[in-house]
């Protein structure tokens, strides 16, 4: 029983440690939930769960080294995903300038499903450090665990981003009456629009 449960919670540990951090998929996550739109957030947090099994599967299954090998492929990831980014975050930037309340803004043209299901799987595919911490990291450390444990430790590591994402996405809902208030929108999206600028100058300069 240890043999197995200790590898699945270090999993959990690891994998949570590296998600629960302000980027551009969690405040996605976070944004939708405080609009309580219960008809988008299932399925963006259903893939945001699902791509990271993919790519810790990837991980555990040694693709890592393939990754690691194909730098072209990296680049061509790094500039699209950059202007993704920066384009989203002056989006965001328009928002806070022009704040609305909560209400207002559910009201008026709230974003549908195909949109919400093509920008989050852009911000989980179309970063480049995602592969770099699930199929390079996460998977250098489950292999670390033995040949039958690591696939207890990746287990461990997706359960992590199914509790994260689920929270963030469902639980968000209890800020609603905090962000009734457009002057709560403006700062949730200037802090929204400068992580994504932050993200995208970065990916472009190579930082």
């Amino acid at each position: 029983m240890t043999t197995t449960l200790l590898p699945a919670l270090l999993g959990f540990l690891t994998g949570l440690s590296l998600i629960v951090a302000i980027g551009a998929q969690n405040a996605f996550v976070l944004r939708l939930g405080i609009e309580g739109r219960s008809r988008v957030i299932l399925p963006v947090v259903v893939i945001c769960a699902v791509s990271d099994g993919v790519l810790i599967t990837l991980g555990v299954l040694g693709i890592g080294a393939l990754v690691a090998a194909a730098p072209a492929v990296m680049v061509v990831i790094r500039v699209v995903g950059a202007g993704f980014l920066i384009v989203y975050g002056l989006f965001a930037a328009r928002r806070a300038l022009r704040p609305t309340a909560l209400v207002t803004a559910a009201a008026a043209a709230p974003t549908g499903l195909r949109t919400a299901v093509v920008t989050a799987l852009a911000f989980t595919w179309l970063n480049p450090h995602v592969y770099l911490d699930t199929i390079l990291f996460l998977g250098s450390v489950a292999n670390q665990q033995g040949p039958d444990e690591r696939w207890w430790w990746a287990g461990g590591a997706l359960l992590a981003s199914c509790v994260w994402f689920a929270g963030l996405g469902f639980g968000a809902r209890l800020l609603r009456p905090v962000f009734a208030r457009p002057a709560a929108w403006r700062v949730l999206d200037a802090l929204i629009a400068l992580v994504m600028l932050a993200l995208g100058l970065r990916l472009a300069f190579g930082l």
